[in-house]
Formats: C-alpha cells, sequence, structure tokens
C-alpha cells in the first residue's frame, strides 16, 4: 500500500505528540507536575525561541503582552526560567530558561533519542545521511516562518 507523503507525515507528528502528552499527563497523575499545560505549552516555545524577550514572546504566540507577562512571571516563579539583561541593550531583558526546565524537558528527548537510534540501526548510513540533509532543509528553508530553533 503506496500511502501519501501527507498522510505518513501527519502520522508520524502525532506519534511525537503522544508520545510527549502521555508523558505529562503521566507526570500529572503522579503529582510531579508542577506546570500546567498551558505553562507547558509557553516554556516550550520560549525555549525553542532561544532568549526571546517577553515582547518577542508575547508576538510569536499571539497574546497580549499583559497576558505574556503574567505567564513569565509564574513561570519564574516556578523555577523554569530567569530574566537576564541584554549585554547588547541593558533596558530590555531576555528569557532564559533554567536547569529545572532541562530536566523537565528529558522526559521528552528520551523518546527522540529511542527513535533515532532506532533509525540508525534500521536504516543504512546513506539513508541517515538523506534524511539528516531532508529534516535539515525542511527546517531551515520550507519552514522559514518558524524561528530557527538551536538545541541548548
Amino acid at each position: 500500500m503506496d500511502r501519501a507523503l501527507e498522510e505518513l507525515f501527519v502520522e508520524v507528528y502525532t506519534k511525537f505528540k503522544l508520545q510527549f502528552y502521555s508523558r505529562i499527563f503521566n507526570r500529572f497523575e503522579t503529582r510531579e507536575a508542577s506546570l500546567t499545560a498551558v505553562e507547558t505549552f509557553c516554556i516550550e516555545v520560549i525555549h525553542a525561541l532561544g532568549t526571546p524577550t517577553i515582547s518577542e514572546f508575547a508576538n510569536f504566540v499571539d497574546i497580549s503582552l499583559a497576558n505574556a507577562t503574567y505567564k513569565v512571571q509564574s513561570l519564574e516563579k516556578k523555577g523554569y526560567l530567569t530574566k537576564e539583561r541584554s549585554k547588547t541593550d541593558r533596558r530590555e531583558y531576555r528569557l532564559v530558561v533554567t536547569e529545572r526546565f532541562f530536566e523537565y524537558l528529558s522526559f521528552n528527548t528520551n523518546y527522540v533519542d529511542t527513535v533515532i537510534q532506532r533509525i540508525e540501526e534500521h536504516f543504512t548510513p546513506e539513508d541517515v545521511t538523506t534524511l539528516k540533509r531532508m529534516l535539515n532543509e525542511i527546517s531551515t528553508e520550507l519552514m522559514s516562518e518558524v524561528p530557527h530553533y538551536e538545541k541548548a
């Protein structure tokens, strides 16, 4: 059966999301979670944007500056991010995720690591190189409207 590229892409993307959501809900169940679902999305966006200002974060997620400030203050109180004065413009502050965020993040990246390991075991080195090239081009050229994500 030859399935459409779109169908296969959505299926893989959905499986990553489902694995992520399953782990988030598991943390809620065991009472280890200190973030609400919205806070989880906010801190992930802030991390993916690098070290945005509150305004840059608010603009990207299309919420008011007041709402963004409230969310940032909550994340700061919970220890998931800090505000650091910009080195280039001393009037602005950059949002920087903390070690606590990286501890939280590890429960999602573990599954990505598992899938990558399976890919490297299942496919030839040439196929893996082709996949890497394609993913790089998709990220940098075909998804240019989304900020470039740099893994910390």
